[in-house]
C-alpha cells in the first residue's frame, strides 16, 4: 500500500481512471434525475439517495469479483456467427430498456398526461417510489457494469480502482442534486435528457453487439446540446424579466 502512494505512476492511473469514472458517471445522474422528477419532493430526494447508494455498493462489489467479471466477457452463445457473452446481453438489454423508458417518457410528456401520473402516484405513493428504486438498481447494474469493464481495462491494482470508484461516486453525489433540481425546475430539459438517455441506450445495444461508438462522440454531442440549452433557459429567464419590467411601467404610468 506505501508503495502505490510513493509510485508516481499509481497516481498518475487514479487520475486517468477517476476522470473516466466520472464521465461514465454522467449517464448514471442524468438516469436518476429523470426518474425522481416525477415523485414529490422528499421522496425524491430519498429515491436519489438510494440510486447512488446502490451504483456505489454495485461497483464495488463488482470490483471484488474480477473473476466473474472476466467469465461475463468469455462467448455463450454464437448467433450468425457473431459472438455473444454475458456482458454483451446485459448491455443489449440494459440499453434496450433505457430506449423503451425514455421513448415512454417522452409519450408521457407529449400526451401531457402529467395530471393523470400525479393522480396515480398520490393514491399509491409507496408503490410509486418502489417502482422508481426498482428502475433505478436495475440501471445502476447496468451502469456498473459498463464502469467497471472500463476500470479493469485501465488499472491493475483494485486498490486504484476502488479508490477512483469512491472519488466518482462523491463527484456523483455533488452534482446530483443540482441536477435534479434544474431538471425539475426547467421542463424542457427533462425532454433534452431523455434524448440523451435514447442514445446512451443505443450505444449500450451496439456495444452488446461489438459495435463500439466511441464515447467522445456522444458526450460532446451531449455536451453542445445541454449548452445550447442553458443557453435558451437564460435568454427566456432574461426574456420574462423584460416583460415583468414592462408591464410595471406600464401600471406605474397609468397609476
Amino acid at each position: 500500500m506505501i508503495d502505490l502512494l510513493l509510485d508516481p505512476n499509481a497516481w498518475a492511473a487514479l487520475v486517468a481512471l477517476s476522470a473516466l469514472e466520472i464521465v461514465l458517471g454522467i449517464d448514471n445522474v442524468i438516469f436518476i434525475s429523470v426518474m425522481v422528477a416525477r415523485l414529490p419532493a422528499a421522496q425524491a430526494k430519498r429515491a436519489r439517495q438510494i440510486g447512488l447508494a446502490l451504483a456505489f455498493v454495485f461497483r464495488i462489489i463488482l470490483l471484488f469479483t474480477l473473476t466473474w467479471m472476466m467469465r461475463l466477457t468469455s462467448p455463450i452463445v454464437t448467433i450468425l456467427g457473431m459472438e455473444i457473452s454475458g456482458r454483451d446481453m446485459i448491455l443489449i438489454g440494459g440499453g434496450l430498456f433505457l430506449v423503451a423508458k425514455a421513448v415512454h417518457e417522452m409519450h408521457a410528456e407529449i400526451e401531457a398526461r402529467d395530471d393523470q401520473t400525479a393522480g396515480e402516484d398520490e393514491a399509491a405513493p409507496g408503490k410509486a417510489f418502489m417502482w422508481v428504486v426498482s428502475q433505478l438498481a436495475l440501471v445502476d447494474l447496468v451502469f456498473s457494469l459498463d464502469s467497471i469493464i472500463t476500470a479493469i481495462g485501465m488499472a491493475q491494482q483494485i486498490e486504484i480502482m476502488v479508490a477512483a470508484v469512491v472519488i466518482a461516486m462523491i463527484v456523483m453525489y455533488a452534482a446530483s442534486g443540482p441536477v435534479s433540481r434544474f431538471v425539475a425546475d426547467h421542463p424542457t430539459t427533462k425532454m433534452l435528457a431523455l434524448a440523451f438517455l435514447v442514445l446512451i441506450g443505443v450505444a449500450l445495444v451496439a456495444d452488446g453487439f461489438d459495435f463500439h461508438i466511441p464515447r467522445a462522440y456522444i458526450y460532446f454531442s451531449m455536451a453542445f446540446a445541454a449548452a445550447v440549452e442553458v443557453v435558451n433557459v437564460i435568454a427566456g429567464r432574461n426574456r420574462r424579466k423584460r416583460r415583468t419590467l414592462r408591464s410595471r411601467g406600464r401600471t406605474g404610468e397609468e397609476a
